[in-house]
């Protein structure tokens, strides 16, 4: 979790110049006047709108009216990927707070989801299929590419944050891109949450958001057990890899310092939403993204055993087999391991783990 900002610790604020990160930056500059922490404003200009720049400096005048030190703008370029638009300039803009996190010694970057956002997010992770991760939505402190994110205002809604702006007097920036339905996330707020509102009732969306305060620890807890079973299924395979005791089978590790190798046999004495959980940290370790739910079900079918021995090619270039130990003993069918090799796909016929595979 991190620990919470001291006196002497800065905090940034991610400041778009609408009335969430807006009201945010006026509630922290409070804080700051009352001495609880130092504050100042990162701006991020995503380039993406013709006058962007002059938005970015009208928020950044906001920031420093409101006392906010240091204030800093960062330009950015967002390339289209194939997750689309907003998830391309989503990942650019964190990688541009990270860098300004970096630059200015911050403790972390105070961001101004509400639960109107945190709403959006689950219902758009129930559209996909997603899982307790996902459903569990934006965690009030997470972290992100080495950074502490703050989300003080999940409990607050976007009107909240429009009466604070009018109370500080305070003009807020409306992004059009926000309206523009478009994009899924502009859709979700303006038709479908309406929609359900009208056809169920009021509520829905703080249903949506406290589903996700229900869920969040869940899955932190699910994630925490996930990371000890990889740290003790790559000890154990470690240790299977170097030694062959009477009635267990091992694998020497080969090119270990661009494997993650695991043991076949610790994730199977796990529970099943553990050791998914653990495939999919030990993908992204090897050097791979996050895994989508039909290769998760490859990898898991792999890790239990059944169908062929792989090779299980994940997102980011990262290979997936199983394979039986070298020199099993005698009268043992052998222990195998999970094996991730990142940056280079692997044939069955072509690797030496091809060789006696499961």
């Amino acid at each position: 979790m991190g620990r919470a900002p001291e006196p002497s610790d800065l905090v940034l604020t991610a400041l778009s110049g609408g009335p969430d990160s807006l009201a945010l930056a006026a509630a922290a500059a409070h804080f700051s006047r009352r001495r609880r922490w130092r504050v100042g404003a990162v701006i991020v200009d995503h380039q993406l709108q013709e006058g962007s720049d002059r938005v970015a400096e009208t928020a950044a005048q906001q920031a420093r009216e409101l006392g906010l030190h240091p204030v800093d703008i960062r330009t950015v370029t967002v390339h289209r990927k194939g997750d689309g638009l907003e998830a391309a300039a989503r990942h650019v803009r964190y990688r541009a707070l990270a860098e300004s996190v970096e630059l200015h010694g911050a403790h972390g970057v105070l961001l101004g989801h509400t639960r109107d956002d945190q709403a959006e997010t689950v219902l758009l992770g129930l559209a996909r299929g997603s899982g307790t991760r996902s459903l569990a939505g934006m965690a009030p402190v997470s972290h992100r590419h080495g950074m502490q994110l703050l989300r003080p205002l999940l409990d607050f809604t976007r009107q909240d944050t429009e009466a604070m702006c009018a109370a500080e007097q305070l003009q807020p920036w409306l992004d059009p891109t926000n309206s523009d339905e478009s994009f899924m996330r502009a859709r979700v707020r303006h038709t479908i949450l309406p929609f359900l509102e009208r056809e169920l009732g009021p509520g829905v969306a703080a249903s949506l958001a406290r589903s996700a305060a229900i869920l969040g620890p869940d899955a932190d807890e699910l994630d925490r057990q996930a990371r000890d079973l990889l740290v003790s299924a790559r000890e154990a395979a470690a240790r299977e890899g170097h030694q062959l005791p009477a009635g267990h089978g091992s694998l020497a590790a080969e090119a270990a310092h661009s494997t993650v190798q695991l043991s076949l046999l610790s994730l199977r004495c796990a529970a099943v939403p553990v050791m998914r959980r653990a495939l999919v940290q030990a993908c992204i370790l090897a050097g791979g993204e996050p895994v989508s739910y039909e290769r998760l079900e490859a990898l898991s079918q792999l890790a239990a055993g059944s169908g062929a021995a792989g090779p299980v090619q994940m997102a980011g270039k990262v290979s997936v087999y199983r394979r039986r130990p070298i020199s099993p003993p005698t009268g043992h069918g052998g222990l195998g391991i999970l094996e991730f090799m990142p940056g280079r796909a692997l044939g069955a016929s072509s690797h030496p783990s091809a060789q006696g595979a499961s």
